[in-house]
């Protein structure tokens, strides 16, 4: 308990130090959960005899709702989501606040090289730097939740604390929404209304289809040999190398769930290595190569067909601009019965930067 004294007050049932509380491990999180939980519990309890208030009086209503709302925000922001996690694939760019409206975005490529010349000649070759800017505007999204005076009313009347089920619906549409915008550009709708590109789809990253070497000259794994597969993988990997100039090394390779799956459980030969174990042992990006899946690449290659992507995971190569996390705003009454908890979120999409070191490949 004294480890939890730090950022906990337990008379007062409050979390001292967000920050703190938020470091802590899971356990303690839990345990923290369930004291603020009793606590929130034994206030709810407290306004049993105040249930006609609720309807007369709205500063009663938010002196019920203001502390159980602090214990919500802080368990939806402590669950995680793991299916809808982006910073596998990319790195985040959470510099900024909320109210950001833009960033204005640097290119800049060298030019010059050096030349033999005479001693007395006047013509010295010079190097330079190109350099190119672009405007990457932020947009506001937003996905909150309600209160009604019944719900209240009934929590009170039985002495319990509100459920945090709309919260954390809510935070999970809101990493969902994150997610779509990353890997595809799209919203949950799927519809693409900023004209933005994702991750498994920038028109700007070099994308071709693998070798149709397979059984009768097919692409797909499921025809090629183990050797083939590797070869496939390979490609994609020096391709990154190839193509930057030898300046960068893909150290990610992204597969469709599906292949991952595949190359996890299918053997090289009869030995006893499967073509993944083979691959991470031995691959052209070196002994740093992070192998990860997607639902996302199943069908985002040509003709919808699966997709693979190899790329240097760097913020000089790509991030996803979030200057402005989703946070939940204070509570306030709409109407003669319904409370509404707002919650926004700034988002900038995903940013490819320097598309010579992402490669795609299609249709196997």
């Amino acid at each position: 308990m004294n480890a939890i004294s730090h950022f906990f007050d337990a008379a007062a049932g409050r979390i001292t130090d967000p920050i703190m509380f938020m470091a802590a491990d899971a356990a303690v999180q839990r345990q923290v959960i369930s004291l603020w939980a009793a606590d929130n519990a034994r206030h709810a309890a407290s306004f049993a005899d105040k249930i006609d208030a609720f309807l007369s009086d709205a500063q009663v209503g938010y002196a019920f709702l203001t502390p159980q709302l602090h214990r919500i925000e802080s368990e939806v922001y402590m669950t995680k989501y793991p299916s809808f996690d982006i910073t596998r694939f990319m790195p985040v760019d959470s510099s900024g606040d909320m109210w950001d409206v833009g960033t204005v975005v640097y290119s800049m490529d060298q030019v010059g090289q050096a030349q033999f010349m005479a001693g007395g000649a006047f013509d010295m070759p010079y190097a330079s730097t190109k350099m190119t800017q672009n405007t990457r505007n932020f947009h506001l999204a937003a996905i909150g939740y309600e209160w009604n005076t019944q719900e209240m009313q009934r929590a009170a009347k039985l002495g319990r604390s509100l459920s945090s089920d709309k919260a954390l619906a809510a935070g999970l549409a809101a990493d969902r929404f994150v997610y779509g915008i990353a890997m595809t550009g799209l919203t949950p709708k799927g519809e693409n209304e900023k004209g933005w590109s994702g991750f498994v789809n920038d028109t700007n990253v070099a994308s071709a289809q693998v070798a149709a070497d397979g059984t009768g000259s097919a692409r797909t794994w499921s025809t090629k040999t183990a050797d083939q597969i590797l070869r496939d993988i390979n490609e994609a990997l020096t391709a990154v190398e190839t193509g930057s100039g030898e300046t960068m090394v893909a150290d990610t390779l992204v597969l469709p769930t599906s292949s991952y799956n595949y190359i996890a459980t299918t053997r090289v030969g009869d030995s006893g290595a499967t073509i993944l174990s083979f691959l991470m042992a031995n691959n052209a990006a070196g002994e740093s190569l992070t192998i990860l899946k997607s639902r996302a690449l199943e069908t985002a290659g040509t003709s919808s067909s699966k997709r693979l992507v190899a790329y240097a995971r760097n913020s000089q190569v790509l991030k996803f601009h979030l200057p402005g996390p989703h946070q939940f705003l204070p509570a306030f009454q709409k109407a003669s019965m319904v409370y509404e908890v707002g919650g926004i979120m700034n988002v900038g999409g995903l940013e490819v930067r320097l598309p010579a070191g992402m490669i795609y490949r299609d249709s196997f």
